[in-house]
């Protein structure tokens, strides 16, 4: 048989988990045509991968590329170095469509940029961008909470839903479902839905019943409330009676290290009784807007861009207010708006959280960010290479299996994220002996090492030392299809 490309004598990790295995993949058209010996098989490419690990291209379980996805390949150059093929868009109640705005969102809606990007007024719409244009990389898309909530209530959200309000949210969400989104997110941490009690987040996501999607969420506390806020979550979920996606698992705050012992019990407990997982990602500190309100004396804050001091990104809160002889709070509001990388968390909790059976790992990456947190460069390698190969946190099949295998069963991605006959040729090859993050804080865009090529849907999207190619073979992913 004469495939397009064949890999020979490479170390298979297939994302279920199973141990490696040494042998042959073939790849036709989309697809991989066989796995095993094919000594008898010809390819119009043929890639001796002696030594070398060939794995299921990575499913970044949270993102915030709405944007990027419709920007080329440069713009995803980012998680093609990682080995990312799949992203999941539409997190923290933050989704590009299905509203329109025509003055600068409200942060952290303008994470995704100002008004000339939110011009995608149905889930349809972006979908068919993606479609006509399409990205190179794929698409899973949620509707978010916090865009449907300042559409309805016309910008005014500091206060809860009406009843009309949140029946038009729901009927904003149902349409977006049938169209090919895959759930809902929702972002209770932030100032514009703060104050939507859980009742609202219910009546919303009503949409939901019957229909598969997921529930997933930036709860409302991630801090000294997180029990609660964990018990929230799973209420919501049973309410409507559909699976939980948790986003980025932490305890923050000096106060709260340590208590991913508690929590991770909780969830494990309700996971007998009802569907619920989480994602996290491999870094002790987070990164969204820059909250003047949200700072704290024991936790330092690095900022990744400033409109009106652009000059300041990359550098430390503290520093600015020095040399500005005020307080961080008063540096804080003149940097507005504004992004901010926050250290909070403890590395025994990050630890602990992503060696978890029920852990998923998901970049949380910024992608317009000035000088963004290194885990948009970095999440997966760091995974690969310090917490598998270097400190034997889990082994190589486990951190696979939790970037590709385990996701996209969490996501009802059919035929992704392993490697076997008949499913979709999205894979990447890495060197396990030399992969690694090189984006650290300092340098937040340097591209992974190890990663020595990405490929989606059989063509390939990224070879390390050229960057980007010219595929777009990406698509929209709807859950629990074939597409």
């Amino acid at each position: 048989m004469r495939c397009d490309l064949i890999f020979r004598d490479v170390t298979i990790i297939d994302g279920t988990g199973a141990a490696r295995v040494v042998g042959d993949v073939g790849v036709s058209g989309e697809r991989i045509a066989g796995v095993g010996d094919l000594g008898a098989w010809s390819g119009d490419r043929e890639i001796i991968a002696t030594g070398k690990v060939l794995a299921p291209g990575f499913i970044d379980a949270h993102t915030h590329d709405d944007r990027a996805v419709l920007c080329g390949p440069s713009c995803m150059t980012c998680k093609m170095s990682q080995g990312v093929t799949t992203v999941v868009v539409g997190n923290c109640g933050i989704s590009l469509s299905p509203v329109r705005m025509t003055q600068r969102p409200v942060p952290p809606l303008d994470l995704l940029g100002d008004e000339q990007w939110w011009t995608f007024d149905s889930f349809a719409a972006y979908a068919e961008r993606l479609t006509t244009d399409p990205s190179p990389v794929n698409t899973v898309a949620l509707i978010g909470h916090m865009s449907l909530r300042v559409e309805a209530m016309e910008g005014d959200v500091r206060r809860a839903a009406t009843d009309g309000e949140a029946h038009r949210m729901q009927t904003r969400l149902r349409e977006a479902l049938q169209q090919g989104a895959s759930g809902f997110s929702t972002g209770l941490y932030y100032p514009p839905s703060q104050d939507a009690p859980t009742d609202e987040v219910i009546a919303v996501a009503e949409a939901l019943r019957g229909t598969g999607g997921l529930y997933v969420t930036h709860m409302r506390d991630e801090g000294d409330g997180v029990l609660q806020s964990i018990e929230e979550t799973l209420g919501i979920g049973r309410a409507v009676g559909v699976p939980v996606v948790i986003s980025h698992h932490k305890c923050t705050m000096p106060q709260n290290f340590g208590r991913s012992a508690e929590t991770l019990a909780l969830i494990e407990a309700a996971s007998a009784s009802q569907k619920v997982d989480f994602d996290v990602y491999p870094y002790v500190a987070g990164s969204t807007v820059l909250m003047p309100d949200k700072l704290r004396p024991n936790v330092p804050v690095k900022i990744t861009w400033s409109i009106p001091h652009p000059e300041l990104q990359g550098k430390w809160l503290a520093d600015i207010a020095a040399g500005w002889g005020v307080e961080q709070g008063e540096a804080a509001k003149r940097l507005l708006p504004a992004g901010a990388i926050y250290f909070q968390m403890d590395e025994a909790d990050v630890r602990r959280i992503m060696a978890h059976p029920l852990s998923m790992i998901g970049s949380d990456g910024l992608p317009h960010d000035a000088f963004p947190h290194p885990r948009l460069w970095g999440a997966f390698p760091r995974v690969l290479g310090h917490y598998a190969r270097d400190l034997g946190l889990f082994s190589l099949e486990t951190a696979v299996h939790k970037m590709t295998g385990r996701v996209a069963d969490v996501f009802g991605l059919a035929d992704r994220g392993v490697v076997r006959t008949g499913a979709y040729a999205d894979l990447v090859l890495f060197d396990p002996l030399t992969v690694r993050d090189a984006a650290d804080f300092d340098n937040p865009t340097l591209p992974a090492e190890g990663i020595e090529e990405t490929w989606v849907a059989g063509q390939s999207a990224y070879v390390y030392g050229a960057g980007a190619t010219a595929a777009r073979a990406g698509r929209v992913i709807r859950r629990g299809t074939h597409g």
